[in-house]
């Protein structure tokens, strides 16, 4: 299909088509989180299937969407924007903490938002991985926006004296690696923690990462922990 079908315009039932096209793609995204997100899997799914979950014509889905994979795009970007948020929200509450208190305050708000909901993780970890050039751009565009937020983390406790200075870009990237496959791994039952423990875990390797063995503070930092 070269586009998407033209949207009816005009007010119906006191509602714009503005606001009707906003409820009918809100359907779309909850009928694919839901579907996408569980059994059968977004490569499970047809555009009959999905119209039907939400309630919508196949005439509605292609109003609003190309194809299926837009529809995983949209998602993908909407579970990672939740979980973005959840942490820049933590971290604006956590101003002026020490290191490792901060980096609690950070997981802790990643991992709550991320495992609150097991098709979020599918759908970020699992759905969106192989399914097109274009997709594997943006699931590697999102990881980069989390490696770039540990690294900018990182680079402030440097400043502030609680962190070795060098270059993170390569420990953060293999940094956030280790952080979504411990989350998967553990919201698919294959490892015996508490959530808490995970992020105490995670918490520990960023200090390790942060201050290997032998650093010490510069005169202007605080004393070492």
């Amino acid at each position: 299909m070269a586009g998407r079908l033209r949207a009816p315009t005009g007010r119906y039932g006191g509602r714009s088509a503005e606001e009707r096209q906003a409820e009918r793609r809100r359907r779309f995204l909850d009928a694919a989180l839901e579907l996408f997100g569980g059994p059968p899997g977004y490569r499970g799914t047809t555009v009959a299937a999905l119209s039907q979950a939400a309630g919508l014509s196949t005439r509605q889905f292609y109003e609003e969407f190309r194809t299926l994979e837009d529809v995983l795009a949209a998602l993908h970007l909407e579970v990672n924007g939740w979980a973005e948020q959840a942490v820049l929200d933590a971290l604006a509450a956590a101003q002026g903490l020490p290191l490792a208190e901060r980096a609690t305050v950070l997981f802790r708000a990643y991992a709550r938002d991320v495992t609150c909901d097991p098709r979020r993780i599918r759908i970020a970890f699992v759905e969106i991985v192989g399914v097109s050039p274009r997709l594997e751009e943006q699931r590697l565009a999102r990881r980069a926006r989390w490696v770039d937020l540990i690294r900018a983390e990182a680079d402030a406790a440097v400043v502030r004296g609680e962190a070795a200075p060098r270059d993170y870009r390569l420990a953060a990237t293999a940094f956030i690696g280790s952080v979504n496959g411990l989350l998967h791994d553990w919201s698919a039952g294959w490892v015996d923690a508490t959530l808490d423990e995970l992020v105490d875990e995670l918490v520990r390797l960023l200090l390790g990462m942060l201050r290997p063995e032998g650093w010490r503070p510069g005169p202007e930092g605080p004393a070492a922990a």
